[in-house]
């Protein structure tokens, strides 16, 4: 789902800049208002928990694999507005320091998951979640999140002229559906275990959830420590596109880093390779959430 650069045309990623970071910068605005400064870890451990979970990709089809996404996720459980800035931190993370997804591409990635995708993901929350129907709201909102993410994003790249056959851009639009389906089971497996151990965490933003934040930043260790070996090495359904229609030699990186592909490329073992990037990426965000955290409370108390 993340754009490298090289994919989109200069107009098309200048223009998605230009509308994404205003987007991020209103809703970071939004979230400083209505934020309440116990729920300064919980940006922490959310958004920690979200990159690990990026980091375990699983078979979708023949050949391809998908990921979560998290942008619903973040929005039930931080609300909209605070789930946009920690998704705009982790895609600002993996793109500088772990050479996932584009630099100049940052703004398209930025507008179509943690503006326009956690939007979506909040949406039937936000109507139906309160009632019977919260499983189901929750459900369609992850669908949601991912199936607009990718629609923009495929939308990004038809308009800087890349060329896409019929049966190619069907299979991807169905391997597309097929992740959002995924994400949608995944994401409430998720949203139940939370409530189940704490049927308030949710719904209030109060300081006793010491047990399942720690319960929730031991999972993110698992999965960046444990889970990537089980990790498919499938490209997603992005990639394969763009396997497909011959653009992928297209993607460039103007740097180079450390953790690149997230691996430490100084280690030897292929598992401590990936193990140690994933700690560390879940280091940089959860401090980078938890220093945004407290720089919004203080700027709401003066």
């Amino acid at each position: 789902m993340h754009i490298p650069d090289g994919f989109l045309s200069t107009p098309v990623w200048a223009g998605m800049n230009l509308a994404a970071w205003p987007a991020a910068g209103y809703l970071a605005g939004r979230a400083q208002k209505g934020f309440e400064e116990t729920r300064v870890p919980l940006l922490g451990v959310m958004g920690a928990f979200v990159f690990a979970a990026q980091m375990i990709n699983f078979p979708v089809g023949v050949g391809t694999s998908g990921h979560l996404v998290g942008s619903a996720l973040l929005a039930v459980t931080l609300g909209p507005a605070a789930a946009a800035v920690v998704m705009t931190v982790i895609l600002g993370i993996q793109a500088l320091i772990f050479q996932d997804g584009g630099l100049l591409a940052l703004g398209a990635n930025v507008f179509n998951m943690a503006v326009v995708g956690t939007l979506a993901g909040w949406l039937p929350f936000h109507f139906w979640g309160a009632g019977k129907g919260r499983k189901a709201a929750v459900f369609l909102g992850a669908f949601l999140s991912v199936v607009v993410a990718a629609a923009l994003a495929v939308a990004e790249l038809l308009l800087s002229g890349i060329p896409m056959p019929g049966a190619i851009l069907g299979i991807s639009l169905a391997l597309f559906l097929v992740s959002a389906a995924i994400e949608g089971a995944l994401t409430l497996a998720v949203f139940q275990a939370l409530e189940g151990l704490n049927r308030d965490f949710i719904r209030k933003p109060v300081p006793a959830r010491g047990g399942v934040l720690a319960a929730v930043l031991v999972a993110a260790v698992l999965l960046a420590a444990v889970g990537v070996v089980f990790a498919s090495t499938q490209p997603d359904g992005l990639e394969k596109l763009a396997e497909n229609v011959g653009i992928a030699d297209r993607a460039k990186a103007y740097f180079g880093t450390p953790l690149a592909d997230y691996e430490t490329r100084f280690l030897e073992s292929s598992w401590l390779r990936k193990a140690s990037a994933g700690l560390a990426g879940l280091v940089l965000i959860y401090v980078a959430c938890l220093l945004l955290g407290r720089m919004a409370r203080r700027q709401r108390s003066v």
